[in-house]
């Protein structure tokens, strides 16, 4: 076996699963120290003792390594492999009809993975598409994305999609909606973007008039597409907890509505956001939706389980949740705003 795949795919069970950061990390490290040798090399860096004393590489990954050279699934692997299910119990119909995914991070904002380790994780979840939806310029500590390294982004898209698999790459972005309502990128780049998600990441605590003036703002652009973690709830997690923020929903979900917005249920297990009481509302009011992982690391991209579970216990029809679409469908309707 691949020794970069093995420790690859086990920091994907683990970020699956919720482990410590500090145990993720350690792999992926590993695997990106031992990238650059091909089997020879590492081969005979594991028989001389170079292996063992390169940076990065502690006894667990030694012997991760050591085994996959060896041709063996490593024990570790074999273990989170057997120990595998669905993260939910519920919501399992709606779950296999999820085609896509329209919220993910890479490195080049605050992900933790290359955007080729997010698309192969994608490949082997079965999705038919994700979009990548890196940070915008306002969001220094996310390490947003200026008009110029977009335009590089997209460059690196446009290669990976050259592959003729069935797979498709989006070119998207997590757009903030800024305090004036606008949009935090040129319109100019966002025409050359299939999906722009608006959020707002800032001055939660600001009055409820404010805050639903400043997404109304955001929802009207003719540019937006998903409107994301609406409330910007935090309920567990590293992170701690935030209240959500306040604002006047039925105006909100109804802006949704008339503007073919669809409403983020974003599937973090922090954020379960929308809470149910809004995802009723934004049901009755006629909106769309969208399931969406916000996916910081390949393993994070089986998020979509939890979100699959809450829409399906609030009873949301699958045909109003965009990600059920195929990409054909969902371009047609993303492009016609």
């Amino acid at each position: 076996m691949d020794p970069v795949a093995a420790l690859d795919e086990i920091a994907f069970w683990l970020e699956r699963d919720l482990a410590p950061s500090f145990k993720i990390q350690a792999f992926r490290r590993a695997a990106k120290a031992i990238g650059e040798f091909d089997t020879d090399e590492l081969t005979d860096r594991l028989h001389d003792g170079r292996l063992k004393r390169m940076k990065g590489i502690g006894d667990r990954t030694f012997e991760v390594i050591g085994q996959a050279l060896e041709g063996q699934v490593p024990d570790y692997l074999e273990d989170l492999r057997q120990r595998a299910r669905p993260l939910t119990e519920g919501g399992g119909e709606l779950r296999a009809a999820l085609r896509g995914d329209l919220h993910t991070h890479s490195e080049w904002s605050d992900g933790y993975a290359a955007i080729e380790l997010m698309v192969a994780a994608a490949k082997a979840l079965g999705r038919e598409y994700i979009a990548l939806t890196d940070h915008s310029p306002n969001l220094t500590i996310a390490n947003g994305l200026s008009a110029e390294r977009l335009t590089e982004q997209l460059g690196i898209v446009d290669g990976i999609n050259a592959g003729d698999d069935g797979f498709t790459l989006l070119k998207g972005i997590e757009v903030d909606i800024l305090e004036s309502g606008e949009l935090d990128q040129t319109p100019d780049m966002l025409d050359r973007l299939d999906i722009v998600v608006a959020s707002v990441h800032s001055k939660l605590r600001a009055d409820k008039a404010t805050m639903t003036k400043r997404m109304l703002g955001g929802i009207r652009d003719p540019h937006t597409n998903v409107l994301g973690h609406c409330t910007g709830r935090l309920v567990m997690g590293s992170r701690g907890t935030r209240p959500q923020s306040e604002f006047d929903a039925e105006r909100v979900f109804a802006a949704c509505a008339e503007n073919n917005v669809a409403v983020e249920i974003n599937s973090r297990p922090e954020r379960q956001d929308p809470p149910d009481e809004l995802i009723d509302l934004a049901l009755e009011a006629g909106c769309l939706f969208s399931i969406d992982s916000d996916a910081h690391a390949p393993g994070q991209l089986a998020f979509l389980d939890y979100g699959a579970e809450r829409a399906a216990a609030r009873g949301i029809p699958p045909e109003r949740i965009i990600t059920t679409w195929p990409r054909e469908r969902l371009l047609e309707w993303a492009q016609a705003r």
